[in-house]
């Protein structure tokens, strides 16, 4: 990563800091403020429906999927979707069959899930997170990129070296949770050939970055470790959080690498 331009950045970003994350402009297009998210639904490989906001751009932009942490659910992409649709990428944040209200917002694939009494343990999400990546490759014509928070970013590891319609990952604070039941990631990341960008709190860098050590192609892998504390999950990126804008900064630059 180049270090004078990430400092630029971040200074843009601090200057921006009371600013909602969809007034941060894209370097390649100045746009309206986005209208609001489509609901959105489709079947998971068990056939249970899981609900979504689709933040459209445009036919020809590439595409990111959200995937939300535990106890949450699409909301926690609220700013952050609109953003991403500014910087010229059509969003969709999901409902995961694992997670619960936020702001107001029910979790409705988990609702659907309890109702139809389909399983609904973390590893079972791993069916969400497919069923949305194929939805988004389907309806634009090409390969997305998978993004995930906390539990979720470890089964975007997971599903983005499984899934073919996968081209990049963005995962925060992944850890290795699942190492007895789904085989550890280590061995997944030695053999990774997508590009991956990995981020976390500082406090969480370092065992972070020992799981990381196994990716053996170096030049796939940004890791960003924070100067600030920083957070845990995809939240590091809410304006509500102080130190949001040397994470916007670090993400911005992955992102148009690999635009």
């Amino acid at each position: 990563m180049n270090a004078a331009r990430l400092l630029s950045l971040i200074a843009i970003f601090a200057a921006a800091c009371g600013n909602h994350p969809q007034e941060h402009s894209s370097p390649h297009q100045q746009r309206e403020s986005p209208s609001a998210p489509v609901k959105v639904s489709f079947a998971a490989d068990d056939s249970l429906q899981v609900t979504a906001h689709l933040y459209h751009l445009s036919p020809d932009a590439p595409s990111v999927v959200l995937c939300h942490q535990l106890h949450y659910n699409k909301a926690e992409y609220r700013e952050i979707a609109q953003a991403l649709r500014t910087k010229g990428f059509n969003c969709l944040a999901i409902d995961q069959r694992v997670g619960g209200p936020m702001d107001s917002l029910p979790n409705e694939t988990a609702l659907e899930a309890n109702k139809t009494g389909k399983p609904a343990e973390q590893l079972d999400a791993l069916k969400d997170i497919h069923a949305a990546v194929n939805f988004m490759a389907a309806k634009y014509g090409r390969p997305v990129i998978l993004w995930g928070s906390s539990y979720s970013a470890t089964l975007a590891l997971y599903a983005g070296t499984e899934n073919p319609n996968v081209r990049a990952m963005i995962v925060f604070s992944p850890g290795d949770y699942y190492a007895d039941s789904k085989g550890s990631l280590r061995e997944r990341l030695a053999e990774l050939n997508k590009p991956l960008f990995a981020s976390s709190s500082k406090e969480e860098a370092p065992e972070l970055s020992a799981m990381l050590s196994a990716v053996k192609n170096k030049a796939l892998l940004t890791q960003f470790i924070p100067a600030s504390r920083g957070q845990h999950g995809s939240r590091a990126l809410w304006t509500s959080d102080e130190n949001h804008g040397e994470y916007w900064a670090a993400i911005t630059i992955f992102l148009e690498n690999i635009k």
